[in-house]
């Protein structure tokens, strides 16, 4: 049954119409908002993960982002030394790619508006893929994860990076009263959107933990899976290999 709270994370279908509507509704301050709310972190973490994709592999070959948004994980990739391939970003929030588009002009980067549960490619297509940030909006998480296994290559990685809940018990108060009631009110304010920042903490509250995110990886078919914690473990990056 849908919830009379709008920023409670739902289930099933209610949750896909939820998120694709409030990404579409947040767009035009996307980016701004998250370099402000992250005090630009999120840039660093985006390069972290994709030190760990392993692209190196085949430099000229094909890449998957998924739930791109304004494509900042897709030019991550494709504008690093070396880079010789092409990277499909997907999402399917139109007005994220939409709003994005500015970036793309002379970059590897191609959008494409798919639903990361239903990936609109043929099966081993992808010499790696990334996800920044949007496992977590899934409605549900262990089909995207076999999905994403799927479009990938044999011996191709999946780099997942996502908001956790910290270990430590000091960092993790510190981390609760800035998710619950900083970022709310600053993002209400600055997006507009009466609801969307309060959706954020309540997603992340709900969503696994690293070590069950770890299993579901394997769950879903792929070998050699680890995580890292990024800055006292608020972040963290996942990988395994198709």
């Amino acid at each position: 049954m849908p919830t009379s709270d709008p920023a409670a994370p739902r289930a099933g279908s209610d949750r896909e119409q939820q998120v694709r509507r409030l990404f579409s509704e947040i767009a035009p301050r996307y980016d701004l908002l998250n370099h402000v709310l992250s005090m630009n972190i999120d840039r660093a973490w985006r390069r972290k993960a994709v030190d760990r994709l392993d692209w190196e592999r085949e430099p000229g070959g094909t890449f998957l982002d998924a739930c791109s948004g304004t494509f900042d994980l897709a030019l991550e990739l494709a504008g690093r030394k070396g880079f010789g391939g092409w990277v499909a970003a997907s999402d399917f929030a139109q007005p994220m790619l939409v709003e994005g588009s500015g970036k793309l002009a002379g970059s590897r980067v191609r959008p494409v508006c798919g639903d990361s549960l239903r990936l609109p490619f043929p099966d081993a297509t992808f010499d790696g893929a990334t996800v920044g940030f949007g496992v977590r909006n899934l409605s549900d998480l262990g089909r995207g994860l076999a999905e994403l296994h799927r479009v990938l290559r044999p011996g191709a990685r999946l780099v997942v990076l996502e908001f956790t809940t910290p270990p430590n018990a000091l960092v993790r108060g510190g981390y609760h009263f800035y998710f619950r009631r900083i970022l709310p009110v600053v993002g209400r304010v600055v997006s507009g959107h009466p609801w969307a920042y309060t959706y954020l903490p309540a997603s992340v509250k709900e969503f696994p933990g690293p070590d069950r995110l770890q299993s579901m990886f394997g769950e879903a078919g792929f070998t050699d899976t680890r995580y890292r914690l990024l800055t006292f473990g608020i972040a963290a990056i996942h990988y395994g290999t198709r």
